[in-house]
């Protein structure tokens, strides 16, 4: 067995890597560089549209993957710990299925998982792993839950744990559905990404849990995503840039819709989407009846290598979603020093004050997106205002160095007195 230190632990995902979830690649190449040993698995095998850059590859290469897996093999490593450790798989798998949040399709979906963190288990004792952090409270949560469980069964003197990062907002609009009492009260530690985040989580669990919820920040390299000089376009339109999946959650009808007021009203607006995803075609349709053709343009999902430079092309980053958890996007453009108009929900109003390091503006409304982008479009020196106090926030508190320090502390696998070593 290749025994492994204390600073070592198995950060898990349900699809890693993937253009929707750099900032967990960011997060774990951060932690290798401050000393830890971290080993990534993926619950599911990355689709290739996911893997686009160089860093992608790599870190696709030294990923391992649960699933797709060759029956043969998961019958072998489910025979063996059967045979071995009757008593600890099957007590497993019972607690599996009781802690099902309801229903028979949620018992099928627990004998699933449980299958999947046999598998877990069994990478991790071999590699000498006793610790598993998941991100996000979905199946990741879920396997690396019964993993821990099984480990304590099979190998009590390890010290077996398991930890995930609660990111939402999609988990706290099906609370039972993802099981995330149960979830909270069983981890031995829980990072939460804001403080709205942790005060959702504190409404669910009984106080006596409070203290394993610890805020920990995404974060951004502000070397990576720092400013240069606007270059304007040759029409003199103002650039408006939006990152995200298309999605309605998001809110890209209203921009849309907000770009088609102020073409109404004269000012040259040019709407730059990148993503992809269901309101695509929706999207496109918008733009075809309200007539604005080549003022809004659709670039696809691009890799994370293009994006500083797409940020440095924007004079205004819009993100009007509807519900979002602390936007990563928004950290970037912030730290390029783009002025950003957005939505106050979730965990936003922490990383943008409204009238200091940005704009805010109630979701749903297209008018008044309509005069933020307004104001901004008018006033070069309001941009420039607001974009340097926005880079402002993120060099002091989104900082990706410090982010990770925090990280790695929290779950012991960072010593807090090498604070500043290997970074």
């Amino acid at each position: 067995m290749d025994r492994s230190s204390d600073n070592a632990v198995g950060y898990l995902v349900s699809s890693y890597p993937a253009v929707s979830n750099t900032f967990i690649m960011r997060e774990v190449r951060g932690l290798r560089e401050a000393g830890a040993t971290v080993s990534t698995y993926s619950i599911r095998r990355a689709p290739p549209e996911q893997v686009r850059s160089d860093v992608d590859l790599d870190e696709f290469d030294s990923t391992e993957f649960l699933l797709p897996v060759a029956a043969a093999t998961l019958l072998w490593v489910h025979l063996r710990y059967l045979v071995r450790h009757p008593g600890a798989y099957l007590g497993t798998l019972a607690k599996a299925l009781k802690w099902a949040p309801g229903g028979p399709r949620s018992v099928l979906w627990q004998a699933f998982y449980f299958a999947e963190a046999v598998l877990l288990f069994d990478s991790c004792r071999r590699r000498g792993l006793h610790r598993v952090h998941a991100h996000f409270a979905n199946v990741a949560s879920d396997v690396a839950w019964l993993a821990a469980e099984l480990g304590r069964a099979v190998a009590p003197g390890d010290d077996w744990g398991w930890s995930f990062t609660m990111h939402g907002p999609t988990e706290f609009f099906a609370t039972q559905r993802f099981n995330l009492r149960r979830k909270v009260e069983a981890a031995g530690t829980v990072l939460c990404i804001s403080e709205f985040c942790r005060s959702q989580l504190m409404m669910l669990v009984d106080s006596e849990h409070w203290t394993k919820l610890h805020v920990a920040h995404c974060g951004v390299d502000p070397v990576l995503f720092s400013p240069r000089e606007r270059v304007e376009e040759g029409d003199g339109a103002c650039v408006v840039l939006s990152v995200g999946r298309l999605a309605p959650v998001k809110g890209q009808i209203v921009l849309v819709e907000a770009v088609a007021q102020l073409a109404a009203r004269g000012l040259p607006v040019r709407l730059r989407l990148v993503g992809d995803g269901p309101s695509r075609e929706r999207l496109e349709q918008l733009v075809s009846e309200l007539g604005l053709g080549e003022a809004v343009e659709f670039l696809g999902a691009v890799g994370q290598d293009r994006l500083p430079d797409l940020f440095r092309q924007a004079d205004v980053f819009c993100l009007p979603s509807f519900a979002e958890g602390v936007p990563v996007v928004l950290m970037e453009a912030m730290a390029t020093a783009v002025p950003v108009v957005a939505s106050p929900v979730g965990g936003i109003p922490e990383l943008v004050d409204d009238g200091v390091s940005g704009i805010l503006v109630p979701p749903g409304r297209a008018d008044l997106l309509a005069d933020a982008l307004a104001r901004l479009v008018a006033s070069p020196e309001l941009r420039r205002t607001l974009g340097a106090e926005g880079r402002k926030v993120v060099e002091a508190e989104f900082d990706i160095r410090e982010c990770v320090t925090r990280v790695g502390e929290l779950l012991g696998i960072l010593d807090p007195q090498a604070k500043g070593q290997g970074t």
